[in-house]
């Protein structure tokens, strides 16, 4: 049973129902106010803040609907399950369309009050989890987090904004240390991509064959162990941003199939025919002078200037001696 005390409101115009789901949910341990209306309801939501609410679809003067739209205006964290009789099922689906987050149909058992209950206050419990979460992703990767008042810092800060409106190629360039995935990151947490996956590849922790599969996946039967298909970091990244570190590590096979998809944003698996199409922010890290690298045939000359979009230098800190504090 749910042992921390949860506010919830029944709204309800038959005193009977009412009364039994009230006493039923108490006796499980929640918090429980009673309104025979919508306009009660309202006045008491507009009093307290509650965890759920459970609202019946048929009422005098002002619908469920009515109220359940009320509710989330006035609360929107609030859970709402609707009560409606069998017949009605059609409404209760454009009520979840509204905010509700499920239903339950007349007569009602205890069981189901009960199931319900416990699944919409652990759905709840999860977004509320996540939110959090994000929050503090948002704020570890926040700007304040990249310390620095030297003027290239300053400069720094500019272009983490300037092109996390945008989804430009972003190739960061800077010594070990430096922190190029933490400027990565901040790209990302300030982009509209924020909600989607961020996914980093370090292409020096691998060697090329795995490099490949981790990349792109693979159907079954592709190689010796393939035993069923795996999704790749591009396809895993669909929607958000892939950041790659190390890229000066990156074969010159891979940097041609790379290069495919900065182009067309696309690709196939190892060992299948169909073309998988990814929208993916791309930012490159590298600690090497990929212009060196590219003269003396380590690096594609076309995927330099492909990555190469949005250049951003990290200065070492041995350049801005007045942020050494």
């Amino acid at each position: 049973m749910e042992s921390l005390r949860k506010k919830i409101l029944i709204v309800e115009d038959d005193e009977y129902v009412l009364g039994s789901i009230s006493l039923l949910l108490s006796k499980d341990g929640y918090e429980v106010s009673t309104a025979n209306g919508g306009e009660p309801a309202l006045l008491s939501a507009q009093k307290e803040q509650f965890d759920l609410s459970i609202v019946d679809l048929k009422m005098p003067k002002m619908d469920g609907m009515e109220v359940l739209k009320r509710l989330k205006a006035l609360s929107p964290e609030t859970m709402v399950v609707i009560m409606t009789a069998f017949g009605s099922i059609k409404n209760a689906v454009e009520a979840m369309k509204l905010g509700a987050s499920d239903y339950i149909t007349k007569p009602i058992s205890a069981e189901e009050i009960r199931l319900t209950v416990q699944k919409v206050l652990e759905k709840q419990k999860l977004i509320r989890e996540i939110k959090a979460l994000r929050q503090e992703l948002e704020g570890r990767y926040s700007l304040d987090r990249i310390i620095g008042k030297n003027p290239k810092m300053q400069e720094l800060y500019d272009s983490i904004l300037t092109v996390s409106g945008t989804d430009a190629t972003v190739l960061i360039t800077g010594e070990t240390g430096t922190g190029k995935e933490l400027v990565a990151r901040s790209i990302h947490i300030h982009s509209a991509r924020k909600d989607k996956p961020f996914v980093a590849v370090n292409c020096s922790a691998l060697p090329e064959s795995l490099l490949e599969s981790e990349l792109f996946g693979y159907e079954t039967g592709a190689f010796t162990g393939a035993t069923k298909r795996r999704i790749g970091k591009f396809e895993f990244a669909n929607g958000g941003t892939i950041f790659f570190d190390e890229t000066a590590n990156i074969s010159l096979s891979i940097q041609a199939k790379f290069l495919r998809v900065l182009q067309e944003r696309e690709f196939e698996r190892i060992g299948g025919n169909e073309s998988i199409k990814v929208d993916v922010k791309i930012i490159a890290a590298t600690n090497k002078d990929l212009k060196k690298e590219m003269e003396e045939g380590r690096f594609r000359e076309d995927l330099y200037y492909r990555l190469n979009v949005f250049p951003i230098f990290l200065p070492p800190l041995r350049e801005r001696k007045e942020d050494i504090p």
